[in-house]
């Protein structure tokens, strides 16, 4: 066995004021009660709540707040996130990740900002890795990145074996968030924290999946500590033996036998590109659709639908 304890906070969510004192309090009834926990994991934009308005630089007061409690427990933290203002003025979606010094290993910019409802932040660009001496490696996102698999792919393709996600859902679509939440980690045959928050933080209901898709805990809507043992040895022997010993998903990905163009540089997909701009839908009047726009509509499809056989290609 190689086990590693991590426990998810799932808690409420101030957007007005600040939430590092109640995180730091509830970091200290967690361990009060659960001491052998070796890391703990808040919700999207936790510590500051989800108005662009509260922005921090980093390094920053609220990090190192939260870095002192790190230090106190000598526990791995991950922040959840923030809002972070960058010197450029830029404002990005950022998780910090701390070690059991208070020592800040590294932070995360999530890269796909949920447009077009996440206004006024910028994309991160960099993949986010890190390593806990003698037990494994772990991989950060970032609630909307599990809407796209390339992102959890890669991670798992540079190591990761537990992928850590805050979150901050609290629309209706958070059904199909746990759907893929479940379906990403036997795809990918790894352990998947999903650590949704409450009142402007979220609706609650995080997910924590074993690499075979298994269901751990399912949180309800209330608040919660999370604390479970895994075992590093379940995500070896899974991507040695099988998802449930049969699917080898990540050497077969790995042994593929096709490329995919649309991923390749320069290459362009015109029904993709006949979808139109990314903007929130408009309030549709009864009698907006007319026959000439359902027209227009379907000519723009069958056009695009004629060149969408083959993706192509540009030289760069």
């Amino acid at each position: 066995m190689t086990p590693f304890a991590i426990a998810g906070i799932q808690m409420y969510v101030s957007a007005t004021s600040s939430n590092v004192e109640g995180m730091r309090n509830r970091i200290d009834a967690l361990m009060a009660v659960y001491p052998w926990v070796q890391m703990v994991v808040f919700s999207e934009l936790a510590v500051c709540g989800p108005l662009t308005s509260k922005a921090q630089s980093l390094p920053g007061s609220a990090e190192t707040a939260l870095a002192e409690a790190a230090a106190k427990h000598q526990i791995w933290l991950v922040t959840g996130s923030m809002f972070e203002r960058a010197e450029d003025g830029s404002i990005y979606n950022t998780a910090s990740v701390i070690d059991p010094n208070g020592d800040v290993v590294g932070r995360y910019r999530k890269m796909f900002v949920f447009a077009p409802y996440e206004q006024g932040v910028a994309p991160g660009e960099e993949f986010f890795v890190f390593d806990v001496p003698g037990a494994g490696r772990f991989g950060m996102t970032i609630c909307y990145d599990t809407w796209f698999p390339e992102v959890t792919r890669t991670l798992a393709s540079m190591g990761a074996e537990v992928i850590l996600r805050p979150t901050l859902t609290g629309s209706i679509d958070r059904d199909v968030e746990l759907s893929i939440t479940r379906a990403s980690a036997a795809i990918n045959q790894c352990y998947l924290f999903d650590i949704n928050g409450l009142g402007a933080g979220g609706n609650g209901r995080s997910i924590v999946c074993n690499p075979h898709g298994q269901v751990l805990h399912q949180a309800g809507s209330s608040e919660e500590f999370i604390p479970l043992e895994i075992d590093f040895d379940n995500v070896r022997r899974s991507r040695e033996r099988g998802v449930l010993t049969l699917g080898q998903p990540l050497k077969s990905f790995r042994d593929k036998p096709v490329e995919f163009p649309i991923y390749q540089a320069g290459a362009h997909s015109p029904y993709l590109d006949s979808l139109g701009p990314l903007t929130k839908p408009q309030r549709l009047s009864i009698n907006q659709c007319s026959s000439d726009t359902d027209g227009a509509s379907s000519g723009a499809y069958s056009a695009a639908m004629s060149d969408a056989d083959t993706p192509t290609q540009e030289n760069s």
